[in-house]
């Protein structure tokens, strides 16, 4: 979580070196977990717990999505890194921006799954439709389908300290934090 920084002095943030014609990494703005170790260690706890049972793979493609939705560029680089790693194909990957046009990538009950994700994620309406959450429930047992969503909420809650620490993407390797 640590990266090399160096003090801009014009502008009084900490700011990584770039290579030549790239924009310059910013650092984050508070590295949480250093400040709240019990907490990061209690989020490492509930997301083991969350993701039992579920397909690695599944597990990967809801936080991905979950991510894109929340603009979670460090979790999109953790999550693409670890959905790589676990055997998905970077073809899914890729088409996960898009899936309601691409769907013919993913099975019904990833669908079902990746769609329940949007649902939580996205709560403008105040709620998960019963549509949506019913065909979550046609393709997941009851503990799955806890789980699936355990999931998806711990997820939203990495994207939240991610977004507004504005956490550094590009420093993460498979399984670093397992």
């Amino acid at each position: 979580m640590t990266t090399n920084t160096t003090t801009d002095t014009t502008s009084n943030e900490n700011t990584a070196a770039a290579p030549e014609g790239f924009a310059t990494e910013h650092a984050p703005r508070l590295e949480w977990a250093k400040h709240a170790p019990e907490v990061w260690k209690a989020m490492l706890r509930l997301d083991k717990a969350a993701t039992q049972g579920l397909d690695p793979k599944l597990g990967e493609l809801v936080k991905i999505r979950a991510s894109q939705l929340n603009h979670c560029a460090f979790c999109l680089d953790m999550h693409t890194k670890d959905a790589l790693a676990a055997g998905e194909s970077v073809e899914r990957i890729v088409q996960l921006a898009a899936w309601d046009e691409s769907r013919h990538f993913y099975t019904e009950k990833e669908l079902a799954a990746i769609e329940l994700t949007e649902a939580v994620t996205v709560l403008t309406e105040g709620f998960v439709p019963d549509a949506v959450y019913e065909k979550a429930a046609a393709h997941f047992d009851e503990p799955e389908l806890a789980q699936l969503i355990a999931a998806i909420t711990v997820i939203n809650a990495w994207n939240r300290f991610g977004v507004t620490c504005r956490l550094t993407p590009g420093h993460y390797t498979p399984g670093q934090y397992a």
